[in-house]
């Protein structure tokens, strides 16, 4: 059921996805969805639990030194959002999810702020966040310019052409000029 729900919150977003069409796809009985998880919420919530090698890829982005970071995140950021179903489908089905649920908006945005700010530079706190919300709303708008909205240039550009694009622009974000 859970393969079935992360599969069709990722294709379907959470508006437009019902207990009735998760117990289909997983061949069950839709009262047994409900037995096991009670609302489409808890369902949702137990389905956004974000893989561990979803969270070591953004991890290790910021092992090294802050030369290349920007193109580290930018990579580390694409390759999980765009990596094999079980990877990326809770991070899509946040993504998708997150313009009508606000469950999966404070999901998404406490994930990607959390991961971001361990990279951003800054004289104090708030400095940090501000750098790593930026970040944030730069590499959401590509995500969802891919996946989402499908923009035709975006989407046909290779992995490497924007790291290669977007990472100086994303170093210059979280760490600064100079």
């Amino acid at each position: 059921m859970l393969a079935a729900a992360s599969a069709r919150f990722a294709a379907d977003g959470f508006a437009g996805t019902t207990i009735r069409v998760i117990a289909a796809d997983a061949g069950v009985d839709p009262s047994q969805v409900m037995q096991f998880f009670g609302s489409k919420d808890d369902l949702f919530a137990a389905v956004m639990s974000v893989p561990a090698s979803a969270l070591a890829r953004f991890d290790t982005a910021f092992e090294g030194s802050s030369d290349q970071l920007g193109e580290r995140v930018v990579s580390a950021f694409l390759a999980a959002w765009e990596a094999p179903g079980t990877e990326s489908e809770p991070l899509m089905a946040m993504l998708r999810s997150a313009f009508v649920n606000e469950k999966a908006t404070a999901q998404l945005r406490e994930f990607i702020q959390s991961r971001l700010e361990h990279g951003a530079v800054g004289a104090d706190q708030a400095s940090k966040a501000l750098r790593a919300g930026l970040a944030a709303a730069m590499l959401v708008g590509i995500v969802t310019s891919r996946q989402v909205i499908g923009v035709p240039t975006v989407l046909a550009a290779d992995h490497d052409l924007l790291v290669a694009t977007v990472g100086p622009a994303i170093q210059s974000v979280l760490v600064g000029s100079g």
